[in-house]
C-alpha cells in the first residue's frame, strides 16, 4: 500500500501540476490574445499618428511658403509705391506745366499785358487749387500769434507795441503743411 499511496499521491500532484500548466497556459494565451489585440490597436495608432503628423507637417510647410510669398508680395508692392509713389502728384499737375507751356509760347506775341497777366493768374489760382486736392495747405500768417510749430523767426522788429509783441509782423516766405504736416515752415519776422 505503501506504493500504492506514494504512487496515487504523485498521481494527484501530477494531475494538478497539469492542471496549473494548463490554466497557466490557457492565461498564457489569453495573454498572448491581449497582446496580439494591443499590438494591433497599437499598431493603428502609431498609424493614426504618423498620419496626422503627416498633416500637420503639410499645413505647416504650406503657411511657411505661403507666408513667403506674403513677404516677397509686401516688398514688391512696398519697392513699386516708394517709386512710383508721386505719379498722382506728378499727373495732378501736368495739365498745369501745358497751361505754362502755352503761356510762355505765346507771351511773345501777347499785344496786351494785362491778358498775359490774367493767363498767369489763371495758372497760378488752377495750380493752388490742384496744390489743395493734394492736401497741401497754405500756413496763413496774417494776424497770427507765433508760433514755433509753423513759423520760423528770420527777424524781430522792435517798437511795434504791445499789441503786435508776439505777433507775425511780416511774412518773408509762405509755409505749408501737408495734410496737416509741415512740409516748410513760414519764415516771419515778429514783433518785439
Amino acid at each position: 500500500m505503501s506504493n500504492k499511496g506514494q504512487n496515487t499521491e504523485k498521481d494527484t500532484l501530477n494531475k494538478e501540476s497539469l492542471n496549473a500548466e494548463e490554466t497557466t497556459n490557457t492565461a498564457d494565451s489569453q495573454n498572448e490574445c491581449n497582446e496580439t489585440t494591443s499590438q494591433g490597436e497599437s499598431v493603428e495608432t502609431v498609424e493614426t499618428l504618423k498620419a496626422e503628423l503627416e498633416a500637420l507637417k503639410d499645413k505647416y510647410l504650406r503657411t511657411v511658403a505661403e507666408f513667403d510669398n506674403y513677404k516677397k508680395r509686401t516688398l514688391k508692392e512696398k519697392t513699386e509705391l516708394i517709386l512710383n509713389g508721386s505719379e498722382k502728384t506728378v499727373t495732378t499737375f501736368l495739365p498745369i506745366l501745358d497751361d505754362m507751356e502755352r503761356a510762355i509760347a505765346n507771351a511773345g506775341k501777347a499785344k496786351d499785358i494785362t491778358a498775359v497777366e490774367e493767363g498767369w493768374e489763371l495758372i497760378y489760382n488752377k495750380f493752388i487749387k490742384q496744390l489743395d486736392s493734394i492736401g497741401v495747405k497754405k500756413i496763413e500768417t496774417n494776424d497770427a500769434d507765433f508760433d514755433v510749430d509753423y513759423h520760423e523767426a528770420v527777424a524781430m522788429v522792435p517798437g511795434m507795441g504791445d499789441d503786435k509783441k508776439g505777433k507775425v509782423i511780416d511774412c518773408v516766405q509762405t509755409g505749408y503743411t501737408l495734410n496737416d504736416k509741415v512740409i516748410r515752415h513760414a519764415k516771419v519776422a515778429v514783433g518785439q
